[in-house]
């Protein structure tokens, strides 16, 4: 399907990149993206998506903006406070974007609905801001055969990579899921959460744009994905450093004898 005149001229910066072009464009406008968590990673991730011209785009979260999000999480405004952050993604993104279809699912994610939701998109960028539900995402996406793009921030750190566990790494083994780098789910308290750590404001603004262009060059197959790769960012040193992420045998989802086989038979609650 042609791009329209407005579509023409509003993507007119990708058109003339030889490594988008129309053809690119097109199979952002045809991308179904899931974006988990409209917060702080999520706020610009899904700006981006939405200005790039991803078609569908996909929000869920169950909570609603207070006024303490505002700090960082730019999607949101003053006069939404109170309302669902899906909603107020929503209007934020059509007002920057309407070719853009925005699908909200207000509610938690969980092991009930996370297959459900997650095989009617045709990626998945988890922004959220627990280990719990980043666990579940995982797995889901696993097997949903979904590739997925990650992030989390720190105080003043943060980290991302891409997992497509499902595909064959070119050592001949899957590539690696978030338990090969993670293993077992953390125990509750280990890594306190924002709202009792703190967190610099622009950090996440940072890594949630950096998710964005990890998400669009899955889409359109351009340069070097984060598979197999943890991208680290100290944002008081200002520095950037990459570390190799390989497949663990002894993972419970992956390994060679998975114990991890179902969602619902998994557990994903802070212990």
């Amino acid at each position: 399907m042609a791009l329209s005149p407005d579509e023409i001229e509003r993507y007119a910066r990708h058109l003339v990149l030889q490594e988008v072009g129309g053809p690119g464009q097109n199979r952002l406008r045809n991308a179904k993206v899931l974006v988990v968590g409209a917060g702080g990673l999520g706020a610009p991730l899904l700006y981006y998506l939405a200005a790039a011209g991803i078609g569908t785009i996909g929000i869920i979260d169950h909570d609603t903006v207070s006024l303490s999000n505002l700090q960082r999480q730019i999607i949101h405004t003053t006069a939404r406070v109170g309302i669902p952050k899906t909603s107020s993604a929503r209007e934020s993104l059509q007002g920057l974007n309407p070719h853009v279809h925005v699908v909200e699912h207000a509610y938690r994610i969980g092991a009930e609905n996370a297959l459900q939701i997650i095989s009617s998109y045709d990626l998945v960028a988890d922004g959220c801001d627990n280990f719990p539900t980043r666990y579940l995402v995982s797995d889901a996406c696993y097997f949903a055969k979904k590739t997925l793009v990650t992030g989390a921030v720190g105080q003043f750190d943060g980290q991302l990579s891409t997992f497509k566990p499902y595909k064959t790494s070119p050592e001949g083994t899957p590539w690696p899921t978030y338990r090969c780098l993670m293993g077992e789910l953390p125990p509750r308290g280990l890594f306190p959460a924002c709202e009792e750590a703190g967190i610099l404001g622009a950090l996440p603004g940072i890594l949630g744009s950096m998710l964005a262009m990890e998400v669009i060059k899955e889409i359109l197959g351009i340069g070097e994905s984060l598979a197999g790769r943890l991208l680290m960012y100290d944002a008081l040193a200002a520095r950037f450093y990459e570390t190799k992420l390989t497949w663990n045998p002894n993972n419970p989802l992956t390994g060679r004898t998975p114990s991890v086989t179902s969602l619902v038979q998994s557990n994903y609650v802070d212990r």
